[in-house]
């Protein structure tokens, strides 16, 4: 489980293709407190470490994720929110991200809102349904509150704070971002189902 609360943006180092696509990454982090098998969230999506160096680790990534994240879109020096799990004795600074993508949104707007950054996101029928003004969403492994909707578009307020460090300071109209849906809304919505 994660936050949503990056903590470091990485850059991709490598790109290898094998039967699995494996990545490589630099990170500020001090990867000597890394384990193999450790699980690491890269802009939103739950990978396994399979191995790591002074100032960089590598993971495997399937066919399927890259088909249903933005992973498959990455490349030499691609900038990337990390978030390391959550430990218990950790404080829930945003809210609970899986990790795991639920599908891939687009930039439709960027606007100035007094200090902060307002984006739109365009976001597939299926998904807007799970989407709530004042809930969260987490865009690219970010714990952020949606603050309108209007159709298939929802938007959030980003702050001088986050722009600083995480990769909307560098994120553009027409981008393609990993959605996560807040993981009560989609529990809601099953007991709806099952009533």
């Amino acid at each position: 489980m994660f936050t949503g609360i990056i903590t470091d943006i990485a850059k991709v180092r490598r790109i290898q293709q094998s039967g699995d696509t494996r990545f490589e990454f630099t990170t500020s982090f001090d990867t000597a407190s890394f384990k193999i098998g450790a699980s690491i969230a890269c802009c939103g999506t739950c990978l396994t470490i399979i191995e790591f160096g002074s100032n960089w680790f590598a993971v495997d990534v399937s066919a399927e994720t890259l088909s249903k994240t933005t992973l498959g879109l990455w490349e030499i020096g691609t900038p990337v929110n990390l978030e390391r799990p959550l430990r218990a004795s950790d404080e829930l600074g945003g809210h609970i991200v899986s990790g795991h993508i639920d599908g891939i949104g687009k930039v439709n707007l960027i606007e100035t809102e007094g200090d902060s950054i307002r984006y739109s996101f365009e976001a597939d029928t299926q998904l807007m349904k799970f989407i709530a003004i004042k809930g969260s969403i987490a865009v690219n492994g970010v714990s952020l509150t949606v603050n309108k909707i209007f159709g298939n578009i929802f938007s959030v307020n980003i702050i001088p704070y986050t722009q600083a460090n995480t990769t909307f300071g560098v994120t553009k109209i027409d981008d393609n971002v990993n959605l996560e849906i807040d993981i009560l809304a989609r529990y809601v919505a099953r007991l709806k189902e099952t009533d």
